[in-house]
């Protein structure tokens, strides 16, 4: 299995696996969601997200799951590919323990 290349801006990414910190099994859990194209990511909240695939999965996601959607929106606003875990402290501070 070849890897998706990454995009570097949101205009280049086409598919769920193009972006940053997303690989196979999140994209599947974003399309799970209903999400098919990362422009749809635009739109979305990821602690809505998050909340949303912890019912359609019947179990409690890991927090790391939030961090990852969080840098996701904000690649698909303009931000700078970041790695997930930079979201950590900004997760914690906003949603305290999950």
């Amino acid at each position: 299995m070849v890897k998706s290349p990454k995009a570097a801006t949101p205009a280049d990414c086409q598919r769920l696996e193009q972006l940053p910190n997303i690989g196979p099994a999140l994209a599947e859990d974003l399309r799970l969601l209903g999400i098919q194209h990362p422009r749809e990511l635009r739109s979305r909240d990821p602690f809505a997200l998050y909340q949303s695939l912890c019912v359609k999965s019947g179990r409690r996601q890991d927090p790391c799951v939030l961090d990852t959607f969080m840098a996701a929106v904000d690649f698909m606003h303009g931000a700078a590919p970041t790695p997930w875990w930079r979201y950590t402290a900004l997760r914690k501070q906003q949603y305290g323990t999950l």
